[in-house]
């Protein structure tokens, strides 16, 4: 896949892989478009990288999604690339009665039904373009389900058995789909968790975005780092211990809160 003067979208991008992507697709001489809830992050990532272009727009809001395709397609025509990075991860006890059904959906809409409907929205204007790609943002826990955060662990599932179908689909246009499927990585996903998760076993963001960078480049279907590998193999030969070893984060949580 060809990076340089590409013209990619992504969503999410002011922070963590996002914001990372903007960066490294930046020296790979990329334009870049970014959006994001939060407008202060977005004029914090435009004072980062000047030259990137901004939109505040919600991936849940079907609506925002609409005024996002019709906004930026008129003004970047070139668009070929999108990102589909926006994510939400929260750690949830599913006895919880607090949380109502809107609360308890945020991750569906933001993860799963935020992928689906920006790659339904945008699908007719890439398929126009001579060379053009789809990344979706999975995660090595779309593998094992992570008892902590189990919405979380739902929607990257939903998402690489979406992105697999995608690709099928469109096995005869001139889209390229990729799955990006990062392990644990050093983000700002993690700030609000009441046990912070052991640093020795996450990746850092530059080295997980270089992983991406360089299989984009060699048309690598699943932007993964070995670590994937290993897990994805020890929770085929080992599935009740992985999900084990999962859990005792689940505990630690339940043993603060008692």
């Amino acid at each position: 896949m060809e990076l340089k003067n590409s013209t990619v979208l992504i969503t999410g991008g002011t922070s963590g892989i996002g914001l990372e992507l903007v960066k490294q697709l930046t020296e790979q001489g990329a334009k870049i478009i970014v959006t994001g809830r939060n407008i202060e992050a977005l004029y914090n990532a435009k004072s980062i990288f000047p030259n990137i272009h901004t939109f505040q727009s919600d991936v849940s809001n079907p609506k925002d999604i609409k005024d996002l395709y019709e906004t930026v397609t008129t003004l970047f025509p070139d668009l070929n690339i999108i990102i589909n990075n926006a994510g939400l991860m929260r750690l949830i006890d599913l006895q919880d009665t607090s949380l109502d059904l809107e609360n308890i959906n945020r991750e569906i809409s933001t993860n799963l039904s935020g992928t689906i409907q920006m790659v339904h929205q945008f699908l007719p204007h890439l398929l126009k373009k001579k060379s053009a790609a789809i990344v979706n943002v999975s995660s090595g826990i779309a593998f094992m389900s992570y008892s902590s955060a189990p919405i979380y662990s739902a929607t990257k599932a939903g998402v690489r058995a979406y992105t697999q179908a995608l690709r099928l689909q469109l096995e005869n246009t001139n889209i390229k789909v990729f799955e990006m499927i990062p392990p644990g990585v050093n983000t700002n996903l993690q700030n609000e968790w009441a046990v912070k998760p052991n640093s020795r076993m996450m990746m850092d963001v530059d080295k997980m975005v270089n992983v991406v960078i360089q299989g984009m480049l060699k048309d690598k279907k699943e932007l993964k780092p070995p670590m994937i590998g290993i897990i994805k193999l020890a929770t085929r030969l080992f599935p009740n211990m992985m999900l084990n070893f999962g859990h005792r984060e689940f505990k630690k949580i339940k043993n603060l809160q008692n």
